[in-house]
């Protein structure tokens, strides 16, 4: 077992506890929170793999549990969701003293933690993520958010969890899509700034893409001390928890035009085909080298991710362009976007000229 602290830079420090068979334990460690009653947010899917056990060791603690199950899937990040949620929490009659506790991936850590954001103006919750993706990243930073038509995470909160326990055990029951798609957030922390950490990833470490729990538990907490760090300093994304999001600006821009749906793209594909997209085009404008990227290339493709845009279907350019320009990072009508000179030294570039991004997404294939 690993404990990373998360703090420091103007928010309540929490613990992110990486270990094995951490969630027959989690009662306890959550009664030290708990004032009073908790709800369980998940989703049907997981809320039956897992959702029994949690409640038992809840109930072990001492603490008094409800369970209330979502519909799996990036739909459920919606205003119609997050009212039905609202509306449930309130018909339990939570009070201040009261803790959500979000039991699986991104989707339900962002619904539930903007739920606690909103419910009485904030109230506690705790993060129990159940997907890699979720451990190494979403439920990390106190990031919160729904989508809209409009794009992905427009309207959120930052909200930080009072604990986050990432079990490595419960990463045994993902399929192996959702395993990749995590392992494309874990590369991205490589990408942005440990180089060496990337070496691993693309050497001894590229197991933990098929599941092997050494290496996964490795990847995670190191993923978890990088976003660590830069959380810390950081909170709000005014200056370096930018970087966090390279891949991002492509990624969102392709999954908003597939309309968010995971059986065509899943999410941290759409990172790892925004972040190969990214280190070309940081190639095109000169700042990076091409054999960078070629390499970025390959690590991503060894680990079944895709690597071009015709992978993930047919697009438009301008399409793709208009996307980018409503992305949550976009100012003053320029876009920003996250580049490389280098594996491991990402940095944030304002671009206010289009043209470039749309002349490189017709070499990319968008039409």
């Amino acid at each position: 077992m690993t404990v990373v602290e998360v703090g420091g830079g103007g928010f309540r420090p929490y613990d992110v506890v990486v270990g094995r068979g951490l969630l027959a334990g989690a009662g306890a460690r959550i009664a030290h929170l708990a004032r009073g009653r908790t709800v369980v947010v998940s989703d049907e899917t997981v809320a039956a793999l897992h959702g029994p056990a949690l409640q038992a060791s809840l109930t072990a603690a001492g603490v008094a549990s409800q369970m209330i199950a979502v519909p799996p899937g990036e739909g459920s990040k919606s205003f119609a969701e997050l009212e039905r949620l609202m509306d449930r929490l309130l018909a339990a009659g939570l009070d201040r003293k009261d803790v959500i506790v979000a039991l699986g991936g991104g989707v339900v850590g962002d619904l539930a933690g903007l739920a606690a954001a909103l419910y009485m103006r904030g109230i506690d919750f705790v993060q129990v993520p159940t997907t890699l993706l979720a451990q190494v990243d979403s439920s990390v930073g106190g990031k919160t958010a729904i989508d809209t038509p409009r794009g992905k995470n427009l309207v959120g909160a930052f909200h930080q969890p009072r604990l986050v326990l990432a079990d490595i055990a419960v990463l045994s029951t993902l399929p192996p899509v959702q395993l990749r798609s995590g392992w494309a957030e874990v590369l991205k922390h490589g990408l942005i700034g440990d180089a060496p950490f990337f070496d691993w990833l693309a050497g001894d470490g590229a197991v933990g893409a098929t599941g092997d729990p050494a290496a996964l538990e490795r990847a995670v907490i190191r993923s978890v001390e990088i976003k660590s760090a830069i959380v810390g300093e950081d909170e709000k994304e005014a200056g370096r928890r930018a970087l966090l999001n390279l891949g991002h600006t492509f990624g969102h821009a392709i999954e908003a035009e597939l309309g968010f749906e995971e059986a065509a793209l899943a999410h941290g594909e759409a990172v790892a085909l925004g972040c190969c997209m990214a280190f070309r085009f940081s190639v095109r404008q000169g700042l990076c080298g091409a054999a960078e990227a070629g390499r970025v290339e390959a690590v991503v493709a060894v680990a079944g991710l895709p690597t071009r845009l015709a992978q993930a279907g047919a697009f438009s350019a301008e399409a793709l362009l208009e996307r980018m320009a409503g992305d949550k990072k976009a100012e003053g009508g320029g876009l920003t976007l996250i580049l490389a000179r280098a594996i491991g030294d990402a940095f944030t570039m304002r671009i206010s000229d289009p043209a470039p991004v749309l002349a490189f997404l017709r070499e990319e294939g968008a039409a």
